[in-house]
């Protein structure tokens, strides 16, 4: 079969090789999926730029989602027969013709489905629904700000937070700002023009719930306009990828954090929640389950929009990471085999 690693860190353009391997066999609580799209995640690309250290070391096969068909089971697998459409979470591996994974990343998609717009569901939307109904509650009309709210796990979570009645504010970049109306969002702020803290302030409003996948002097702004009772939801720091290529400016970004007590969070009664969904998959893999079979019924219902930014044939991987990192994308980015 073929697939494709990642040989280089750095630039796209010579990072990847296309490789024969042999196409590999499930164990007793694993599934084989003949792939039919990968999807990339930002978390590949920082992964790319040797700097998640999560990722397996080069040469390396990334990918944490797939969408496809069931093509062999281990022997403790009753939940799905051969030839059965699914997606899949895949925890690395994913950019192959054929993958196997646990059983508990695994998820039927209903008939009609989009299998392209079903890459989505595994690790965004699971992101998306941990981050904003297992982590907290949102209650109708509380105040909800959106960090990076054009991007693929931003848009899931204006989504939710719409369908909760909730007065969502979303960050994105100018070219971008007409999609985030479309897909619910109240207030849209530029961040290439406005400071999201001034804007937001200078507007007299607190901030009850906030997603940020962004990190950093973001973070720290973010932190000082929660109100009582706010929580904060940090499920990245993608701030990380500017600075990567400088140590200064590294430890800048993370002292951007800011330091902090919890007897000041406390008595404001304000939380701070991270979330690495990894590491649910991992240690959680019945919760994970739960999660990934509950978005596919919400997106059925048409509560969550999968939506695919652009499919690149999988020969073109690295112009499919540099569109994935040139922050052009709105939605999901993957490659068809």
């Amino acid at each position: 079969m073929k697939s494709i690693y990642l040989i280089n860190y750095g630039d796209a353009a010579t990072a990847f090789e296309i490789r024969e391997i042999d196409i590999p066999q499930p164990k007793a609580d694993e599934v084989l999926i003949k792939v039919k799209y990968s999807g990339l995640n930002f978390a590949d690309v920082i992964a790319r730029r040797g700097f998640y250290p999560d990722a397996p070391k080069n040469p390396a096969l990334l990918g944490y989602d797939v969408s496809g068909e069931i093509y062999g089971t281990g022997q403790n697998v009753t939940e799905f027969t051969v030839g059965q459409k699914v997606v899949a979470m895949t925890r690395f591996g994913g950019y192959a013709e054929y993958v196997v994974t646990n059983k508990n990343g695994v998820a039927a998609i209903p008939d009609g489905m989009d299998m392209a717009e079903a890459t989505v569901l595994a690790t965004q939307a699971c992101t998306a629904y941990y981050c904003a109904e297992d982590c907290v509650t949102l209650h109708r009309g509380e105040r909800v700000l959106i960090q990076a709210a054009a991007g693929g796990v931003g848009r899931l979570l204006v989504q939710i937070a719409k369908h909760r009645g909730c007065v969502v504010y979303g960050t994105a970049s100018s070219s971008k700002q007409d999609y985030m109306t479309q897909t619910g969002v109240d207030y849209t702020i530029d961040y290439t023009k406005d400071d999201f803290y001034k804007v937001i302030k200078g507007g007299g409003h607190k901030i009850d719930v906030i997603f940020d996948s962004i990190g950093g002097s973001v973070f720290k702004k973010g932190l000082k306009l929660l109100a009582p009772g706010g929580r904060m939801v940090c499920f990245g720091a993608a701030e990380q990828l500017e600075t990567s290529k400088n140590k200064l400016k590294l430890l800048s970004m993370l002292w951007g954090f800011g330091l902090f007590s919890p007897i000041s969070l406390l008595m404001q009664s304000k939380s701070i929640i991270t979330v690495n969904m990894l590491r649910i998959a991992d240690f959680k893999s019945s919760v994970f389950n739960e999660i990934l079979n509950k978005v596919i019924d919400m997106a059925n219902d048409g509560i969550i929009k999968p939506h695919v930014s652009k499919i690149f044939p999988y020969t073109q991987m690295a112009e499919a990471h540099e569109f994935l990192e040139s922050r052009s994308s709105v939605g999901k980015v993957v490659i068809e085999w």
